[in-house]
Protein backbone atom coordinates (compact mmCIF):
# COMPACT_ATOMS: atom_id res chain seq x y z
CA UNK A 1 0.00 0.00 0.00
CA UNK A 2 1.44 3.35 -1.05
CA UNK A 3 0.88 6.64 0.75
CA UNK A 4 -1.12 7.83 -2.26
CA UNK A 5 -3.40 4.78 -2.08
CA UNK A 6 -3.91 5.27 1.66
CA UNK A 7 -4.87 8.89 1.06
CA UNK A 8 -7.28 7.92 -1.70
CA UNK A 9 -8.91 5.27 0.53
CA UNK A 10 -9.45 7.78 3.32
CA UNK A 11 -11.02 10.23 0.85
CA UNK A 12 -13.22 7.58 -0.78
CA UNK A 13 -14.68 6.40 2.53
CA UNK A 14 -15.12 9.92 3.94
CA UNK A 15 -16.88 11.24 0.80
CA UNK A 16 -18.55 7.96 -0.17
CA UNK A 17 -16.98 8.19 -3.63
CA UNK A 18 -17.98 4.74 -4.79
CA UNK A 19 -19.88 3.66 -7.91
CA UNK A 20 -22.49 0.90 -7.58
CA UNK A 21 -22.96 -1.32 -10.64
CA UNK A 22 -25.48 -4.12 -11.08
CA UNK A 23 -25.12 -7.26 -13.19
CA UNK A 24 -28.29 -9.26 -13.96
CA UNK A 25 -28.66 -12.89 -12.92
CA UNK A 26 -30.80 -14.59 -15.55
CA UNK A 27 -33.38 -17.34 -15.08
CA UNK A 28 -32.99 -19.18 -18.38
CA UNK A 29 -36.04 -21.37 -17.81
CA UNK A 30 -38.27 -18.31 -17.44
CA UNK A 31 -36.41 -16.18 -20.03
CA UNK A 32 -36.31 -13.39 -17.44
CA UNK A 33 -34.10 -11.47 -15.00
CA UNK A 34 -34.02 -13.29 -11.65
CA UNK A 35 -32.06 -10.68 -9.72
CA UNK A 36 -28.91 -8.53 -9.67
CA UNK A 37 -25.50 -8.74 -8.08
CA UNK A 38 -24.32 -5.39 -6.72
CA UNK A 39 -20.70 -4.61 -7.65
CA UNK A 40 -18.51 -1.75 -6.43
CA UNK A 41 -15.95 0.37 -8.28
CA UNK A 42 -13.72 3.14 -6.97
CA UNK A 43 -13.39 6.53 -8.73
CA UNK A 44 -12.17 6.09 -12.32
CA UNK A 45 -9.37 8.61 -11.81
CA UNK A 46 -8.01 6.90 -8.71
CA UNK A 47 -5.54 4.01 -8.33
CA UNK A 48 -8.33 2.22 -6.43
CA UNK A 49 -10.82 1.97 -9.29
CA UNK A 50 -10.40 -1.82 -9.37
CA UNK A 51 -12.43 -3.50 -6.60
CA UNK A 52 -9.63 -6.01 -6.08
CA UNK A 53 -7.09 -3.29 -5.31
CA UNK A 54 -9.64 -1.24 -3.37
CA UNK A 55 -10.30 -4.06 -0.91
CA UNK A 56 -6.64 -5.07 -0.73
CA UNK A 57 -5.68 -1.57 0.38
CA UNK A 58 -8.61 -1.44 2.81
CA UNK A 59 -7.45 -4.71 4.37
CA UNK A 60 -3.88 -3.40 4.76
CA UNK A 61 -5.17 -0.15 6.27
CA UNK A 62 -7.50 -1.90 8.73
CA UNK A 63 -10.54 -0.36 7.04
CA UNK A 64 -12.05 -3.51 5.50
CA UNK A 65 -15.10 -3.67 7.76
CA UNK A 66 -15.79 0.04 7.37
CA UNK A 67 -15.52 -0.13 3.59
CA UNK A 68 -17.65 -3.26 3.37
CA UNK A 69 -20.49 -1.72 5.37
CA UNK A 70 -20.36 1.45 3.25
CA UNK A 71 -20.56 -0.61 0.04
CA UNK A 72 -23.53 -2.51 1.39
CA UNK A 73 -25.46 0.63 2.35
CA UNK A 74 -24.86 2.32 -1.02
CA UNK A 75 -25.82 -0.82 -2.95
CA UNK A 76 -29.10 -1.30 -1.06
CA UNK A 77 -30.16 2.32 -1.47
CA UNK A 78 -29.23 2.41 -5.16
CA UNK A 79 -31.08 -0.87 -5.85
CA UNK A 80 -34.22 0.57 -4.27
CA UNK A 81 -33.79 3.90 -6.06
CA UNK A 82 -33.61 2.19 -9.48
CA UNK A 83 -36.66 0.04 -8.62
CA UNK A 84 -34.92 -3.05 -9.98
CA UNK A 85 -36.98 -6.27 -10.08
CA UNK A 86 -36.11 -9.57 -8.47
CA UNK A 87 -33.53 -10.28 -5.79
CA UNK A 88 -30.55 -8.20 -4.73
CA UNK A 89 -27.38 -10.27 -4.27
CA UNK A 90 -25.32 -8.32 -1.78
CA UNK A 91 -21.62 -9.07 -1.37
CA UNK A 92 -20.78 -9.33 2.32
CA UNK A 93 -17.51 -10.40 3.92
CA UNK A 94 -17.70 -13.04 6.65
CA UNK A 95 -15.39 -10.91 8.77
CA UNK A 96 -17.97 -8.11 8.76
CA UNK A 97 -21.03 -10.15 9.66
CA UNK A 98 -19.34 -11.82 12.63
CA UNK A 99 -18.12 -8.45 13.90
CA UNK A 100 -20.29 -5.31 13.64
CA UNK A 101 -23.29 -6.42 11.62
CA UNK A 102 -24.00 -9.49 13.74
CA UNK A 103 -24.16 -7.27 16.84
CA UNK A 104 -25.73 -4.13 15.43
CA UNK A 105 -28.13 -5.32 12.70
CA UNK A 106 -26.73 -2.81 10.21
CA UNK A 107 -27.95 -4.55 7.04
CA UNK A 108 -31.49 -4.86 8.34
CA UNK A 109 -31.41 -1.15 9.17
CA UNK A 110 -30.26 -0.26 5.65
CA UNK A 111 -33.02 -2.45 4.22
CA UNK A 112 -35.71 -0.80 6.33
CA UNK A 113 -34.47 2.67 5.38
CA UNK A 114 -34.71 1.78 1.68
CA UNK A 115 -38.17 0.23 1.93
CA UNK A 116 -37.05 -3.18 0.60
CA UNK A 117 -38.38 -6.35 2.25
CA UNK A 118 -35.58 -8.61 3.59
CA UNK A 119 -36.98 -11.49 1.49
CA UNK A 120 -35.65 -9.74 -1.63
CA UNK A 121 -32.07 -9.65 -0.36
CA UNK A 122 -29.52 -12.45 -0.64
CA UNK A 123 -26.42 -12.15 1.55
CA UNK A 124 -23.59 -13.29 -0.72
CA UNK A 125 -20.59 -14.35 1.36
CA UNK A 126 -17.47 -13.14 -0.46
CA UNK A 127 -14.12 -14.04 1.02
CA UNK A 128 -10.88 -12.13 1.17
CA UNK A 129 -9.73 -14.01 4.29
CA UNK A 130 -10.49 -17.61 5.31
CA UNK A 131 -13.21 -18.57 7.79
CA UNK A 132 -11.70 -19.81 11.05
CA UNK A 133 -14.70 -19.97 13.41
CA UNK A 134 -17.44 -21.98 11.71
CA UNK A 135 -19.62 -22.06 14.81
CA UNK A 136 -19.73 -18.27 14.94
CA UNK A 137 -20.32 -18.07 11.18
CA UNK A 138 -23.23 -20.53 11.42
CA UNK A 139 -24.76 -18.40 14.15
CA UNK A 140 -24.44 -15.31 11.95
CA UNK A 141 -25.96 -17.06 8.93
CA UNK A 142 -28.87 -18.36 11.03
CA UNK A 143 -29.31 -14.84 12.40
CA UNK A 144 -29.69 -13.47 8.85
CA UNK A 145 -32.19 -16.17 7.94
CA UNK A 146 -34.40 -15.42 10.96
CA UNK A 147 -34.62 -11.83 9.66
CA UNK A 148 -35.86 -13.05 6.25
CA UNK A 149 -32.63 -12.93 4.22
CA UNK A 150 -31.38 -15.75 2.01
CA UNK A 151 -27.70 -16.70 1.89
CA UNK A 152 -25.37 -17.42 -1.05
CA UNK A 153 -21.81 -18.73 -1.13
CA UNK A 154 -19.72 -16.94 -3.76
CA UNK A 155 -17.01 -18.35 -6.06
CA UNK A 156 -17.35 -22.03 -5.16
CA UNK A 157 -14.08 -23.72 -6.10
CA UNK A 158 -11.87 -20.63 -5.91
CA UNK A 159 -9.65 -19.15 -3.21
CA UNK A 160 -10.63 -19.94 0.35
CA UNK A 161 -14.15 -20.92 -0.67
CA UNK A 162 -14.43 -24.69 -0.29
CA UNK A 163 -16.83 -27.59 -0.07
CA UNK A 164 -16.52 -27.38 3.71
CA UNK A 165 -18.11 -23.91 3.64
CA UNK A 166 -20.99 -25.40 1.67
CA UNK A 167 -21.40 -28.29 4.07
CA UNK A 168 -21.09 -26.16 7.21
CA UNK A 169 -23.22 -23.16 6.21
CA UNK A 170 -25.87 -24.83 3.97
CA UNK A 171 -26.49 -21.72 1.80
CA UNK A 172 -29.61 -21.23 -0.32
CA UNK A 173 -27.43 -20.54 -3.37
CA UNK A 174 -23.90 -21.39 -4.43
CA UNK A 175 -22.21 -19.39 -7.18
CA UNK A 176 -19.83 -21.52 -9.18
CA UNK A 177 -16.51 -19.84 -9.98
CA UNK A 178 -16.19 -18.66 -13.59
CA UNK A 179 -13.16 -20.94 -14.15
CA UNK A 180 -15.47 -23.95 -14.38
CA UNK A 181 -17.77 -22.26 -16.91
CA UNK A 182 -15.18 -20.74 -19.24
CA UNK A 183 -14.84 -23.00 -22.30
CA UNK A 184 -17.08 -25.70 -20.78
CA UNK A 185 -18.43 -26.49 -24.26
CA UNK A 186 -14.92 -27.65 -25.21
CA UNK A 187 -13.94 -29.36 -21.95
CA UNK A 188 -15.50 -32.71 -20.91
CA UNK A 189 -13.74 -32.56 -17.52
CA UNK A 190 -15.53 -29.32 -16.62
CA UNK A 191 -18.86 -30.84 -17.63
CA UNK A 192 -18.20 -33.82 -15.35
CA UNK A 193 -17.31 -31.49 -12.49
CA UNK A 194 -20.49 -29.46 -12.99
CA UNK A 195 -22.65 -32.59 -13.04
CA UNK A 196 -21.21 -33.57 -9.66
CA UNK A 197 -21.82 -30.11 -8.23
CA UNK A 198 -25.44 -30.16 -9.43
CA UNK A 199 -26.01 -33.57 -7.82
CA UNK A 200 -24.68 -32.26 -4.50
CA UNK A 201 -26.82 -29.11 -4.83
CA UNK A 202 -29.98 -31.15 -5.32
CA UNK A 203 -29.23 -33.30 -2.29
CA UNK A 204 -28.77 -30.14 -0.18
CA UNK A 205 -31.80 -28.34 -1.71
CA UNK A 206 -29.51 -25.57 -2.93
CA UNK A 207 -29.63 -23.61 -6.20
CA UNK A 208 -26.50 -23.27 -8.32
CA UNK A 209 -25.71 -20.01 -10.14
CA UNK A 210 -23.20 -20.36 -12.98
CA UNK A 211 -21.02 -17.24 -13.18
CA UNK A 212 -18.90 -16.13 -16.11
CA UNK A 213 -21.09 -17.23 -19.04
CA UNK A 214 -19.58 -15.28 -21.92
CA UNK A 215 -20.52 -17.08 -25.14
CA UNK A 216 -23.61 -18.59 -26.76
CA UNK A 217 -21.75 -21.93 -26.96
CA UNK A 218 -21.13 -21.94 -23.20
CA UNK A 219 -24.76 -21.12 -22.49
CA UNK A 220 -26.08 -23.76 -24.89
CA UNK A 221 -23.76 -26.35 -23.34
CA UNK A 222 -25.07 -25.53 -19.86
CA UNK A 223 -28.66 -25.67 -21.08
CA UNK A 224 -28.12 -29.07 -22.71
CA UNK A 225 -26.10 -30.42 -19.78
CA UNK A 226 -28.89 -29.95 -17.26
CA UNK A 227 -32.06 -27.89 -17.65
CA UNK A 228 -32.23 -27.66 -13.88
CA UNK A 229 -29.29 -25.25 -14.04
CA UNK A 230 -31.41 -22.20 -14.82
CA UNK A 231 -29.65 -19.36 -12.97
CA UNK A 232 -26.84 -17.86 -15.04
CA UNK A 233 -24.71 -14.73 -14.92
CA UNK A 234 -22.09 -13.29 -17.25
CA UNK A 235 -21.14 -10.90 -20.03
CA UNK A 236 -23.14 -12.96 -22.52
CA UNK A 237 -26.35 -11.64 -20.94
CA UNK A 238 -25.21 -8.22 -19.71
CA UNK A 239 -22.14 -6.45 -18.37
CA UNK A 240 -22.21 -4.70 -14.97
CA UNK A 241 -23.85 -1.31 -15.38
CA UNK A 242 -25.04 1.65 -13.34
CA UNK A 243 -28.34 1.44 -15.27
CA UNK A 244 -28.88 -2.31 -15.80
CA UNK A 245 -31.68 -3.70 -18.01
CA UNK A 246 -34.98 -4.43 -16.29
CA UNK A 247 -35.73 -7.40 -18.52
CA UNK A 248 -33.92 -9.90 -20.69
CA UNK A 249 -33.58 -8.25 -24.09
CA UNK A 250 -32.57 -11.36 -26.02
CA UNK A 251 -33.90 -14.75 -27.02
CA UNK A 252 -31.73 -17.36 -25.39
CA UNK A 253 -30.29 -19.75 -28.00
CA UNK A 254 -31.61 -22.92 -26.43
CA UNK A 255 -35.19 -21.89 -27.18
CA UNK A 256 -34.48 -21.65 -30.89
CA UNK A 257 -31.63 -24.11 -31.44
CA UNK A 258 -32.88 -27.17 -29.58
CA UNK A 259 -33.18 -29.95 -32.14
CA UNK A 260 -34.22 -32.89 -30.01
CA UNK A 261 -35.05 -33.63 -26.38
CA UNK A 262 -31.52 -34.89 -25.80
CA UNK A 263 -29.99 -32.03 -27.77
CA UNK A 264 -26.31 -33.01 -27.60
CA UNK A 265 -24.22 -33.68 -30.69
CA UNK A 266 -20.82 -35.10 -31.61
CA UNK A 267 -19.40 -31.60 -31.22
CA UNK A 268 -19.80 -31.94 -27.47
CA UNK A 269 -17.40 -34.88 -27.20
CA UNK A 270 -14.70 -34.16 -29.79
CA UNK A 271 -11.11 -33.71 -28.65
CA UNK A 272 -8.62 -31.63 -30.60
CA UNK A 273 -5.89 -34.08 -31.60
CA UNK A 274 -3.24 -32.93 -34.05
CA UNK A 275 -3.48 -34.80 -37.35
CA UNK A 276 -0.59 -35.93 -39.59
CA UNK A 277 -0.14 -35.57 -43.34
CA UNK A 278 0.04 -38.60 -45.66
CA UNK A 279 3.79 -38.08 -46.28
CA UNK A 280 4.67 -37.96 -42.55
CA UNK A 281 7.56 -40.35 -41.86
CA UNK A 282 6.69 -43.46 -39.86
CA UNK A 283 9.54 -42.93 -37.31
CA UNK A 284 8.18 -39.44 -36.47
CA UNK A 285 4.76 -40.83 -35.62
CA UNK A 286 6.34 -43.71 -33.69
CA UNK A 287 8.21 -41.21 -31.54
CA UNK A 288 5.00 -39.24 -30.91
CA UNK A 289 3.19 -42.36 -29.72
CA UNK A 290 6.09 -43.16 -27.37
CA UNK A 291 6.09 -39.66 -25.91
CA UNK A 292 2.28 -39.56 -25.49
CA UNK A 293 1.20 -42.81 -23.80
CA UNK A 294 -2.45 -41.68 -23.69
CA UNK A 295 -2.61 -41.05 -27.45
CA UNK A 296 -4.74 -43.86 -28.92
CA UNK A 297 -5.44 -42.80 -32.48
CA UNK A 298 -4.22 -40.20 -35.01
CA UNK A 299 -6.00 -39.07 -38.17
CA UNK A 300 -4.21 -38.76 -41.52
CA UNK A 301 -5.44 -35.58 -43.21
CA UNK A 302 -4.92 -34.48 -46.80
CA UNK A 303 -6.07 -30.94 -47.74
CA UNK A 304 -8.11 -30.74 -44.49
CA UNK A 305 -9.98 -33.97 -45.31
CA UNK A 306 -9.46 -37.19 -43.27
CA UNK A 307 -8.26 -40.06 -45.44
CA UNK A 308 -7.21 -42.69 -42.86
CA UNK A 309 -6.40 -43.30 -39.20
CA UNK A 310 -3.44 -44.81 -37.40
CA UNK A 311 -4.40 -46.77 -34.27
CA UNK A 312 -1.79 -47.01 -31.54
CA UNK A 313 -1.88 -50.75 -30.85
CA UNK A 314 -1.83 -51.83 -34.50
CA UNK A 315 0.91 -49.30 -35.32
CA UNK A 316 3.28 -50.25 -32.47
CA UNK A 317 2.83 -53.94 -33.33
CA UNK A 318 4.81 -53.18 -36.49
CA UNK A 319 7.92 -52.61 -34.34
CA UNK A 320 8.01 -55.93 -32.47
CA UNK A 321 11.09 -57.43 -34.17
CA UNK A 322 14.71 -56.22 -34.54
CA UNK A 323 14.32 -55.46 -38.27
CA UNK A 324 11.25 -53.21 -37.90
CA UNK A 325 13.08 -49.89 -37.70
CA UNK A 326 15.08 -50.60 -40.83
CA UNK A 327 11.98 -51.87 -42.59
CA UNK A 328 9.85 -48.76 -41.88
CA UNK A 329 12.51 -46.06 -41.58
CA UNK A 330 11.74 -44.58 -44.99
CA UNK A 331 8.06 -45.43 -45.22
CA UNK A 332 5.24 -42.85 -45.04
CA UNK A 333 2.37 -42.97 -42.58
CA UNK A 334 -0.23 -43.54 -45.29
CA UNK A 335 1.48 -46.85 -46.13
CA UNK A 336 0.60 -48.26 -42.72
CA UNK A 337 -2.68 -46.38 -42.00
CA UNK A 338 -6.17 -47.87 -41.96
CA UNK A 339 -8.58 -46.30 -44.43
CA UNK A 340 -11.54 -47.98 -42.69
CA UNK A 341 -12.76 -45.39 -40.23
CA UNK A 342 -15.99 -43.96 -38.93
CA UNK A 343 -16.39 -40.27 -39.79
CA UNK A 344 -19.12 -38.23 -38.10
CA UNK A 345 -20.27 -34.66 -38.68
CA UNK A 346 -19.99 -32.48 -35.59
CA UNK A 347 -23.75 -31.78 -35.62
CA UNK A 348 -24.71 -35.47 -35.60
CA UNK A 349 -26.97 -36.16 -32.58
CA UNK A 350 -25.34 -38.50 -30.09
CA UNK A 351 -28.17 -41.03 -30.43
CA UNK A 352 -27.56 -41.31 -34.19
CA UNK A 353 -23.79 -41.46 -33.69
CA UNK A 354 -24.25 -44.31 -31.22
CA UNK A 355 -26.36 -46.19 -33.78
CA UNK A 356 -23.69 -45.64 -36.47
CA UNK A 357 -21.06 -47.14 -34.18
CA UNK A 358 -23.29 -50.09 -33.40
CA UNK A 359 -23.86 -50.75 -37.11
CA UNK A 360 -20.16 -50.50 -38.11
CA UNK A 361 -19.24 -54.12 -37.37
CA UNK A 362 -16.17 -54.19 -39.64
CA UNK A 363 -14.55 -51.06 -38.16
CA UNK A 364 -12.64 -50.82 -34.90
CA UNK A 365 -14.93 -48.63 -32.85
CA UNK A 366 -12.92 -47.21 -29.96
CA UNK A 367 -12.05 -43.93 -31.75
CA UNK A 368 -13.76 -42.07 -34.60
CA UNK A 369 -13.12 -38.94 -36.66
CA UNK A 370 -15.23 -35.78 -36.30
CA UNK A 371 -15.54 -33.28 -39.16
CA UNK A 372 -17.46 -30.06 -39.86
CA UNK A 373 -20.30 -29.71 -42.38
CA UNK A 374 -17.74 -29.31 -45.21
CA UNK A 375 -15.97 -32.52 -44.27
CA UNK A 376 -12.92 -30.75 -42.85
CA UNK A 377 -11.16 -32.45 -39.94
CA UNK A 378 -11.97 -31.11 -36.46
CA UNK A 379 -10.76 -33.76 -34.04
CA UNK A 380 -11.36 -37.21 -32.62
CA UNK A 381 -14.15 -38.76 -30.57
CA UNK A 382 -13.93 -41.71 -28.21
CA UNK A 383 -16.60 -44.28 -27.46
CA UNK A 384 -16.08 -43.91 -23.70
CA UNK A 385 -16.90 -40.18 -23.90
CA UNK A 386 -19.93 -40.98 -26.06
CA UNK A 387 -21.26 -43.54 -23.57
CA UNK A 388 -20.66 -41.14 -20.69
CA UNK A 389 -22.66 -38.38 -22.40
CA UNK A 390 -25.53 -40.67 -23.39
CA UNK A 391 -25.68 -42.09 -19.87
CA UNK A 392 -25.76 -38.54 -18.47
CA UNK A 393 -28.68 -37.72 -20.79
CA UNK A 394 -30.57 -40.81 -19.65
CA UNK A 395 -29.89 -40.05 -16.00
CA UNK A 396 -31.08 -36.47 -16.47
CA UNK A 397 -34.26 -37.64 -18.17
CA UNK A 398 -34.89 -40.07 -15.33
CA UNK A 399 -34.13 -37.36 -12.77
CA UNK A 400 -36.63 -34.98 -14.35
CA UNK A 401 -39.41 -37.56 -14.58
CA UNK A 402 -42.34 -37.24 -12.19
CA UNK A 403 -41.62 -39.61 -9.27
CA UNK A 404 -45.24 -40.73 -8.92
CA UNK A 405 -46.02 -41.66 -12.53
CA UNK A 406 -42.58 -41.89 -14.13
CA UNK A 407 -43.81 -39.59 -16.92
CA UNK A 408 -41.65 -36.66 -18.11
CA UNK A 409 -41.84 -33.69 -15.73
CA UNK A 410 -41.93 -29.96 -16.43
CA UNK A 411 -38.36 -29.59 -17.69
CA UNK A 412 -38.77 -32.38 -20.26
CA UNK A 413 -42.24 -31.13 -21.17
CA UNK A 414 -40.80 -27.70 -22.01
CA UNK A 415 -37.99 -29.28 -24.03
CA UNK A 416 -40.41 -31.39 -26.05
CA UNK A 417 -42.78 -28.49 -26.63
CA UNK A 418 -39.85 -26.41 -27.93
CA UNK A 419 -38.81 -29.30 -30.18
CA UNK A 420 -42.35 -29.61 -31.59
CA UNK A 421 -42.34 -25.89 -32.39
CA UNK A 422 -38.87 -26.07 -33.93
CA UNK A 423 -40.02 -28.91 -36.21
CA UNK A 424 -42.49 -26.42 -37.77
CA UNK A 425 -45.25 -29.01 -38.03
CA UNK A 426 -48.70 -28.46 -36.64
CA UNK A 427 -49.88 -30.25 -33.51
CA UNK A 428 -52.50 -29.96 -30.79
CA UNK A 429 -51.44 -29.04 -27.26
CA UNK A 430 -53.77 -30.23 -24.50
CA UNK A 431 -53.98 -29.66 -20.74
CA UNK A 432 -55.59 -32.46 -18.72
CA UNK A 433 -56.87 -31.86 -15.20
CA UNK A 434 -59.05 -33.72 -12.69
CA UNK A 435 -62.24 -32.13 -11.31
CA UNK A 436 -63.48 -32.77 -7.77
CA UNK A 437 -60.14 -34.36 -6.93
CA UNK A 438 -59.48 -32.39 -3.73
CA UNK A 439 -62.70 -33.60 -2.18
CA UNK A 440 -61.80 -37.21 -3.07
CA UNK A 441 -58.30 -36.75 -1.63
CA UNK A 442 -59.67 -35.27 1.59
CA UNK A 443 -62.24 -38.02 2.00
CA UNK A 444 -60.11 -41.05 1.10
CA UNK A 445 -56.53 -39.94 1.84
CA UNK A 446 -53.43 -39.30 -0.23
CA UNK A 447 -52.68 -42.96 -1.00
CA UNK A 448 -56.07 -43.41 -2.70
CA UNK A 449 -55.61 -40.02 -4.38
CA UNK A 450 -52.25 -41.15 -5.78
CA UNK A 451 -53.95 -44.28 -7.12
CA UNK A 452 -56.41 -42.10 -9.09
CA UNK A 453 -53.55 -40.01 -10.55
CA UNK A 454 -51.58 -43.12 -11.54
CA UNK A 455 -54.67 -44.67 -13.14
CA UNK A 456 -55.28 -41.50 -15.16
CA UNK A 457 -51.63 -41.38 -16.22
CA UNK A 458 -51.77 -44.96 -17.53
CA UNK A 459 -54.98 -44.24 -19.43
CA UNK A 460 -53.44 -41.13 -21.00
CA UNK A 461 -50.21 -42.95 -21.79
CA UNK A 462 -52.00 -45.78 -23.58
CA UNK A 463 -54.04 -43.42 -25.76
CA UNK A 464 -51.36 -40.84 -26.51
CA UNK A 465 -48.32 -43.02 -27.17
CA UNK A 466 -50.24 -45.37 -29.46
CA UNK A 467 -51.03 -42.28 -31.56
CA UNK A 468 -47.40 -41.16 -31.70
CA UNK A 469 -47.96 -38.20 -29.35
CA UNK A 470 -46.30 -37.05 -26.13
CA UNK A 471 -47.58 -37.15 -22.56
CA UNK A 472 -45.99 -35.34 -19.59
CA UNK A 473 -46.92 -34.94 -15.93
CA UNK A 474 -46.93 -31.27 -14.89
CA UNK A 475 -47.57 -32.14 -11.27
CA UNK A 476 -50.43 -33.11 -8.97
CA UNK A 477 -53.39 -34.04 -11.13
CA UNK A 478 -52.29 -31.93 -14.13
CA UNK A 479 -50.93 -33.40 -17.38
CA UNK A 480 -49.80 -32.08 -20.76
CA UNK A 481 -50.43 -33.85 -24.08
CA UNK A 482 -48.99 -33.04 -27.52
CA UNK A 483 -51.10 -34.75 -30.17
CA UNK A 484 -51.19 -35.12 -33.97
CA UNK A 485 -53.48 -32.59 -35.65
CA UNK A 486 -55.09 -35.33 -37.71
CA UNK A 487 -56.81 -37.18 -34.85
CA UNK A 488 -56.48 -35.33 -31.56
CA UNK A 489 -60.30 -35.15 -31.25
CA UNK A 490 -60.74 -38.91 -31.34
CA UNK A 491 -57.95 -39.35 -28.76
CA UNK A 492 -59.51 -36.84 -26.36
CA UNK A 493 -62.97 -38.37 -26.86
CA UNK A 494 -61.67 -41.86 -26.03
CA UNK A 495 -59.93 -40.53 -22.87
CA UNK A 496 -63.12 -38.88 -21.63
CA UNK A 497 -65.25 -41.97 -22.31
CA UNK A 498 -62.73 -44.32 -20.68
CA UNK A 499 -62.33 -42.23 -17.53
CA UNK A 500 -66.10 -41.93 -17.12
CA UNK A 501 -66.23 -45.73 -17.01
CA UNK A 502 -63.39 -46.21 -14.49
CA UNK A 503 -64.09 -43.25 -12.13
CA UNK A 504 -66.87 -44.94 -10.03
CA UNK A 505 -64.46 -47.77 -9.20
CA UNK A 506 -62.32 -45.39 -7.13
CA UNK A 507 -65.14 -45.00 -4.54
CA UNK A 508 -66.51 -47.16 -1.74
CA UNK A 509 -69.79 -48.86 -2.54
CA UNK A 510 -71.99 -46.47 -0.53
CA UNK A 511 -70.51 -43.43 -2.27
CA UNK A 512 -70.61 -45.19 -5.62
CA UNK A 513 -74.35 -45.84 -5.26
CA UNK A 514 -75.08 -42.18 -4.53
CA UNK A 515 -72.77 -40.91 -7.30
CA UNK A 516 -70.28 -39.05 -5.10
CA UNK A 517 -69.44 -38.00 -1.55
CA UNK A 518 -70.72 -35.58 1.07
CA UNK A 519 -67.93 -33.40 2.47
CA UNK A 520 -67.36 -29.97 3.99
CA UNK A 521 -66.65 -27.20 1.49
CA UNK A 522 -64.55 -24.07 2.05
CA UNK A 523 -67.47 -22.40 3.83
CA UNK A 524 -67.51 -25.29 6.34
CA UNK A 525 -70.85 -26.45 5.01
CA UNK A 526 -71.55 -30.02 3.98
CA UNK A 527 -71.89 -30.28 0.20
CA UNK A 528 -72.37 -33.12 -2.25
CA UNK A 529 -69.41 -33.61 -4.61
CA UNK A 530 -69.92 -35.84 -7.70
CA UNK A 531 -67.40 -38.39 -8.98
CA UNK A 532 -63.98 -37.18 -10.10
CA UNK A 533 -64.01 -36.29 -13.78
CA UNK A 534 -61.55 -35.12 -16.42
CA UNK A 535 -61.35 -31.68 -18.07
CA UNK A 536 -59.30 -31.32 -21.24
CA UNK A 537 -58.39 -27.94 -22.73
CA UNK A 538 -57.03 -28.13 -26.29
CA UNK A 539 -55.19 -25.62 -28.44
CA UNK A 540 -54.69 -26.80 -32.07
CA UNK A 541 -51.55 -25.13 -33.44
CA UNK A 542 -51.40 -24.92 -37.22
CA UNK A 543 -48.76 -22.20 -37.62
CA UNK A 544 -45.90 -22.79 -35.18
CA UNK A 545 -44.21 -19.52 -36.17
CA UNK A 546 -46.90 -17.63 -34.24
CA UNK A 547 -46.20 -19.45 -30.98
CA UNK A 548 -43.68 -19.69 -28.19
CA UNK A 549 -43.53 -22.50 -25.64
CA UNK A 550 -44.16 -20.19 -22.68
CA UNK A 551 -47.18 -18.60 -24.41
CA UNK A 552 -48.73 -21.99 -25.15
CA UNK A 553 -48.31 -23.08 -21.54
CA UNK A 554 -49.85 -19.83 -20.30
CA UNK A 555 -52.80 -20.04 -22.68
CA UNK A 556 -53.51 -23.67 -21.84
CA UNK A 557 -53.53 -22.79 -18.16
CA UNK A 558 -56.23 -20.20 -18.88
CA UNK A 559 -58.19 -22.54 -21.13
CA UNK A 560 -58.17 -25.16 -18.38
CA UNK A 561 -60.35 -22.88 -16.24
CA UNK A 562 -62.89 -22.69 -19.08
CA UNK A 563 -62.96 -26.48 -19.37
CA UNK A 564 -63.48 -26.88 -15.62
CA UNK A 565 -66.63 -24.74 -15.78
CA UNK A 566 -68.31 -27.51 -17.79
CA UNK A 567 -69.78 -30.19 -15.47
CA UNK A 568 -68.53 -33.77 -15.78
CA UNK A 569 -65.95 -35.06 -18.23
CA UNK A 570 -65.45 -32.15 -20.60
CA UNK A 571 -63.51 -30.86 -23.57
CA UNK A 572 -62.86 -27.17 -24.26
CA UNK A 573 -61.18 -26.17 -27.54
CA UNK A 574 -59.55 -22.84 -28.44
CA UNK A 575 -59.59 -22.66 -32.23
CA UNK A 576 -58.03 -19.22 -32.71
CA UNK A 577 -54.48 -19.19 -34.11
CA UNK A 578 -53.16 -16.59 -31.66
CA UNK A 579 -50.80 -17.87 -28.97
CA UNK A 580 -51.46 -14.99 -26.58
CA UNK A 581 -53.20 -16.01 -23.37
CA UNK A 582 -56.70 -14.55 -22.90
Amino acid sequence: MTAQEAQWLKKIIANEELHVLFQPIVDASEQAVYGYEALIRGPKTSPLHSPLRLFEVATQAGKLVELDILCRRLAIHRFAELKLPGLLFLNVMPLTIVERDFREGLTLGFIRDSGLPPERVVIELTEHVPIHDYELMRQAVDHYRTMGFQVALDDLGAGHSSLRHWSELRPDFVKLDRHFISGIDQDPAKREFLRSILDVARSLDCQVIAEGVETAAEHLCLWELDRGLALLQGFYFARPSQQPPLELNMVLPATTQLKSPAGRTARSIFRTIEAVTPDCAVPLLAERFRQQPSLRCVTVVDNDKPVAVVRRNAFLTLFTNPFSHALYAKRCVLDVADTRMLVAEADTPLEILSQQLTDSHDIEQEDFVIVNASGDYLGMGNIVDLLREITAIQVRQARHANPLTGLPGNILINETLAAYLAAEKGFAAAYVDLDNFKAFNDAYGYARGDHVIISLSRLLQAQVESAGGFIGHIGGDDFMMLLPLSHWESICGQILRSFEVVAPGFYEEADRLQGGIHTENRQNKVAFIPFVSVSIAVKPIHDTSLCKALDIAAELSELKHQAKKIPGNSLFVERRDSCVAH
